[in-house]
């Protein structure tokens, strides 16, 4: 009898470890998918900021790419600013959420 709860025992801990790993695997994948969109959001600012200076220092060599530039910079700002007010306000939820 003693051999059967010991039985049910470990499996209920490797149900657990198998569970918070897919849990950690599934965290780095979301980090490592944030930190890329934050890479290519720093990318889109740095390439809006140099078409900014062309177009202050008469550099500019074809003014439509630059205002696109500027525009999609300003977008991706935008909408990394509102999945960053989603995150909080999702995690404020969480942490009022009485269990």
């Amino acid at each position: 009898m003693n051999n059967i709860n010991d039985l049910r025992l470990n499996n209920n801990v490797s149900k657990t470890n198998v569970s918070q790993n897919s849990q950690n695997g599934i965290g780095e994948e979301f980090a490592k998918m944030l930190k890329n969109e934050i890479d290519d959001l720093n990318k889109a600012q740095k390439t809006g900021e140099a078409a900014m200076t062309d177009i202050a220092t008469g550099q500019v060599k074809d003014l439509h790419q630059a205002a696109i530039a500027i525009t999609k910079a300003e977008s991706s700002m935008k909408f990394m600013l509102e999945v960053r007010n989603k995150a909080l306000n999702a995690y404020k939820e969480i942490t009022r959420t009485q269990i």
